[in-house]
């Protein structure tokens, strides 16, 4: 059997303002574009389907689409609620739906659903755990309530299994390669979720972290987000991973990359050097682009001058400050603890390599004091 896996649509997601629907609506024709191509039975989606609980209409309407596109193909699809969605909202209409083969889990259910497709070989087992809060279970962290769901579930109907899952999953305690663009905040392990505890399946396919990589020595990947919402991600390559699961439960598993509506890089110069049509006109100026100025004089309207050349820019940076290391900062703060506003007149030298004067000074006091 042959499966597309993909996760983290992050559909209705913004960055730095700018709107990425037509360049979601964009990737997922890309992806059922390659389904079709693969001949692929099925694509799975790991969770964060949309970008939060609660998505605008356009976001609804392009997952619309695209599950509509999927079921006139006659390709299954299995989708799972992950931490950004509303898990009653992802299971809307599931009865319904599967009989198109769309099969949706959102809220957690124990049993967790299991659905079986069939291939050439016989059955393929696949097992769709959304993503769940500890309270939920009963239990105090991630790694019991994921050992807990799968203590509890029946299951076992096919010597080929596949779990469908969105939780942050480590190997040994090995943290798994993370992005800016990720808002999940590990602390203390308490979501760290041991791939050990997959040792049942052929194939565990993740969602949660957007770089696409493998955990550990097993068949478990995340395949990262299909597009870069971030620009720590802009040196990364997008892809979703082609599956095949043979008769013999042997797996094989290739990334095949996707190329975006508008790729997402970095450009760093001198704002005259930037615009020059010879520089410019190295790459695709429609791209979304973060540029690093590292002119030391004062630029007037330099966002205004950079989009009249690439008309797409979605973050501006100044480097002529960068001289100051975050580590002479450090070392101004360190020894006694300061005050508020010494703290403050230290942040405003290091920002604006001047003294902060008196009134300024005033202001951080009377605020600090609630006077304001």
């Amino acid at each position: 059997m042959k499966f597309l896996h993909t996760a983290d649509l992050h559909i209705g997601k913004t960055v730095h303002d700018f709107s990425m629907l037509e360049d979601q609506r964009y990737i997922l024709r890309q992806i059922l574009q390659l389904a079709v191509e693969k001949e692929v039975q099925a694509i799975l989606i790991a969770g964060d389907v949309y970008d939060r609980s609660i998505p605008p209409a356009e976001a609804v309407g392009i997952l619309d689409e695209f599950l509509t596109a999927c079921s006139k193909k006659h390709i299954a699809v299995l989708c799972i609620a992950g931490n950004h969605d509303s898990p009653e909202r992802i299971s809307f209409a599931e009865r319904i739906l599967e009989k198109q083969q769309i099969y949706l889990a959102g809220s957690y259910s124990c049993p967790l659903r299991h659905v079986l497709l069939q291939d050439a070989y016989g059955t393929v087992e696949f097992v769709l755990m959304p993503f769940v809060k500890p309270a939920m279970t009963e239990t105090r962290n991630s790694g019991e309530a994921v050992a807990k769901m799968l203590k509890e579930d029946t299951g076992g109907e096919s010597d080929r299994r596949v779990l469908l899952t969105h939780f942050f999953v480590t190997d040994g305690g090995k943290l798994p390669e993370l992005s800016d663009s990720e808002t999940t905040v590990n602390v203390g392990g308490l979501d760290n979720v041991e791939a050990d505890l997959f040792a049942a399946f052929d194939y565990v396919a993740l969602g949660h972290i957007h770089r696409p990589q493998k955990i550990g020595g097993r068949e478990v990947y995340y395949a990262g987000a299909p597009l870069k919402y971030s620009f720590s991600e802009w040196q990364q390559d997008k892809s979703v991973n082609l599956v095949e699961l043979g008769a013999d439960r042997r797996v094989s598993v290739e990334r095949i990359p996707l190329t975006p509506r508008h790729e997402m890089r970095a450009i760093k110069g001198r704002l005259e050097e930037l615009i020059r049509p010879e520089v410019a006109g190295l790459y695709d100026r429609e791209d979304y682009i973060q540029a690093r100025l590292t002119d030391e004089e004062e630029l007037i309207d330099a966002i205004g001058t950079l989009r009249s050349v690439y008309p797409n820019v979605m973050q501006l940076v100044l480097c002529k400050n960068e001289k100051q290391t975050d580590a002479a900062y450090e070392t101004r703060l360190s020894g006694r603890r300061k005050s508020t506003v010494e703290l403050f007149e230290d942040f405003y030298r290091v920002v604006k390599e001047e003294e902060m004067d008196e009134a300024r000074r005033q202001i951080v006091a009377e605020a600090e004091k609630g006077e304001c």
